[in-house]
């Protein structure tokens, strides 16, 4: 299949700290693929690479056919970020928010753009209310819906329901969810395993400046021991599959 991203060898250096040290991975289009890591694992810098805030110091990168590097304009053009906290502005309505990302990207017709992403997330109701007034929810709603003004193939979402409540998470999910089944690639990182568990076609754990498992959930659960049988069958989680290659690798 087509590649949405494409990455090889990718390093990367803050003065002493070496964050990536030749991580490698490709993203199918038309995928959700989830990238996981604990806390300063450097998920937060791929995503900044691969949407041009930042430079590699080594390695090649190409999202939806543009080497990063070269062509950073094209690349820009092709993807939307959004960030671990809503970029919104509170003191503007829902309505007011989207038209004006859609006037800024010189989009045709913002006024009508608008209205139909308001009622694509389900926002109809609360467009003419300031955003100041929304739930964590109804507010990353908005702001995932701001970045898909202009149609971009390729969305990253960096941790998107951290601070959410489990009601708002899941809101957040079947959005994420439907923008896939539109033909959207998504690019996921997240902490939350059971996250990734729900919603991503291909999972890859990155430890310590390296990718080291990456494949379907089916396929990384063959990398857990054969299930014990005790007094009921338990089949590995996510959460356990992640804790066990971590605990391997940290032993070698």
């Amino acid at each position: 299949m087509e590649k949405a991203i494409e990455v090889k060898g990718l390093q990367k250096s803050y003065k002493k700290l070496h964050v990536l040290k030749g991580v490698d991975f490709e993203v199918e289009k038309g995928n959700i693929f989830a990238l996981l890591g604990s806390n300063g694992a450097g998920k937060t810098t791929i995503v900044k690479i691969l949407t041009t805030l930042l430079r590699s110091d080594g390695g090649t990168t190409a999202v939806n056919g543009f080497d990063v590097a070269s062509k950073p304009d094209n690349v820009r053009q092709s993807i939307s970020l959004t960030g671990q906290f809503a970029a919104v502005d509170d003191i503007l309505t829902g309505r007011e928010n989207l038209i004006m990302i859609a006037k800024l990207r010189h989009v045709t017709n913002p006024h009508q753009v608008a209205a139909d992403l308001l009622k694509r997330f389900g926002l109809t109701a609360a467009a003419d209310r300031r955003v100041s007034t929304y739930s964590g929810g109804m507010r990353r709603r908005i702001d995932i819906s701001m970045s898909l003004i202009g149609k971009p193939q390729l969305i990253f979402l960096d941790e998107p329901t951290t601070g959410l409540d489990p009601e708002a998470r899941i809101e957040v999910w079947n959005t994420v969810k439907e923008l896939a089944a539109n033909g959207t690639t998504v690019f996921l990182t997240t902490q939350m395993l059971d996250e990734a568990e729900q919603l991503a076609d291909q999972i890859a754990i990155l430890h310590e400046g390296r990718i080291i498992a990456n494949g379907t959930l089916a396929e990384l659960k063959k990398l857990f021991p054969p299930v014990k049988v005790e007094y009921v069958e338990k089949q590995p989680t996510l959460e356990d599959i992640f804790l066990a290659i971590i605990g391997n690798k940290e032993e070698k």
